[in-house]
């Protein structure tokens, strides 16, 4: 029979989580877990979680009286992120999903923010940052230019919490990187061997 080898602290089960923002070409936070100023919490997501999604499309180049793939080349190439912000009347939260300043959202005299949505909406990319925990198992994503590019419908009803629903587009850096991870190694990693010296001259 054959005997499979099966590592439990190499699986992961999203059983929490968290997203922050904070200005274009913020640097990624240094270690795992909170990251502190500039970065803003977007408090409470749905229990959908956290959504990674890969978007490619690719081309096959068949030669002649072939029929398998003589290459396959990559022409589209997106990385999004998926989820929907519960803490609707967040500051920071109307900020993202109606590309409004967070200055410009300070209630005036008698307590009361106004606003208004914008016909002519410019671009309006951040740095996100997205954290998803088990346990002490971590794996955190760091988008250094990513902006919302699809929003929902949002529902107000007695039997149901409104959210922002919201997907994230990730572009690329100055690097061409358009997604950072970082996780938490619990497997046995063999580093490379180093090279060999140099042959001594005669």
């Amino acid at each position: 029979m054959v005997q499979i080898t099966r590592s439990a602290d190499l699986a992961m089960v999203g059983a929490n989580g968290g997203a922050w923002v904070a200005p274009l070409g913020t640097p990624a936070p240094t270690a795992l877990g909170t990251p502190a100023s500039p970065w803003t919490g977007l408090g409470a997501i749905s229990d959908d979680g956290l959504k990674y999604g890969v978007d490619e499309d690719s081309k096959q180049f068949m030669p002649w009286g072939v029929t398998s793939a003589f290459r396959t080349q990559i022409t589209k190439s997106a990385r999004t992120f998926g989820l929907t912000l519960w803490e609707t009347n967040s500051p920071i939260v109307k900020s993202l999903m109606f590309r409004v300043p967070v200055a410009e959202l300070a209630p005036g005299a008698d307590g009361v923010t106004k606003f208004a949505e914008t016909a002519s909406p410019a671009p309006d990319r951040r740095s996100w940052y997205f954290l998803v925990a088990d346990g002490d198992t971590m794996e955190g994503f760091y988008v250094p230019a990513g902006e919302i590019s699809d929003r929902s419908d949002v529902t107000y009803k007695s039997e149901e919490m409104a959210g922002f629903e919201i997907k994230v587009t990730a572009y690329p850096d100055q690097n061409n990187n358009t997604v950072y991870h970082l996780f938490t190694a619990h497997g046995q990693i063999t580093p490379p061997s180093p090279p060999d010296p140099p042959a001594p001259k005669n």
